[in-house]
């Protein structure tokens, strides 16, 4: 059985920030306080001045000195340009897993168990089992700099405001049970097809919460 490899906490943090500010629920100008966003997450500064660096090196913010950070102006081409990059690396990354033999048994079991329990489901479980099937898919690629870099782009589920999260929750476990099953399968085509049009939703979701916050 898989071990479940945690996210360091400033990597779960600036997933979190980095989803909020690609979806406009932050503005162009506006300051985050260190202080307000570790109380609300229930975490020290620590991490959170750490998640503030990395998304000050990605242009999302800047850092203003012990006055936490000001919101860059972000547009949809910067978003769309994210996601491209998350199709492109994720797109290969399903690849190599079905190439490499990858055991997805575990992950699917869990989706199939999830099919008849959508009613029940609550945010925190979808969270951990997505993060679970997308690491695990970048495990089992076998590149340490691919899995790297598709670990700074992660921003977690991309709900967005524009549908309900019981919508994004069933459509998500869908595509994720297709994607696994090309995996085991080894259709290399399939995978990468079916990776594609995942991450493509998930932009398109953003987009559109981008959209409605403006």
């Amino acid at each position: 059985m898989e071990s479940l490899e945690m996210m360091p906490a400033r990597v779960r943090i600036t997933s979190i920030l980095k989803k909020a500010l690609l979806a406009g629920e932050y503005k162009s100008g506006q300051e985050l306080s260190l202080t307000e966003i570790a109380e609300k997450l229930g975490v020290s500064r620590t991490p959170v001045r750490e998640a503030f660096q990395t998304l000050a090196a990605e242009g999302l913010i800047e850092l203003r000195m012990n006055k936490g950070a000001i919101v860059k102006q972000i547009d949809q081409k910067f978003i769309t340009d994210h996601y491209e990059m998350r199709i492109l690396l994720e797109s290969e990354a399903a690849v190599r897993a079905a190439r490499n033999g990858m055991d997805v048994s575990e992950l699917l079991a869990r989706l199939y168990h999830l099919t008849d329990n959508l009613s029940t489901l609550d945010r925190p479980y979808y969270t951990e089992l997505n993060q679970q099937i997308h690491t695990s898919i970048w495990t089992a690629a076998d590149n340490q700099k691919l899995y790297n870099f598709l670990m700074s782009l992660w921003n977690g589920p991309s709900t967005g405001s524009a549908n309900s999260e019981l919508d994004h929750y069933v459509q998500s476990t869908e595509e994720h049970i297709q994607i696994l099953q090309s995996i085991r399968s080894k259709d290399t085509v399939k995978a990468r097809q079916m990776m594609e049009q995942h991450i493509t939703r998930s932009m398109n979701n953003i987009l559109k919460s981008y959209r409605a916050a403006q």
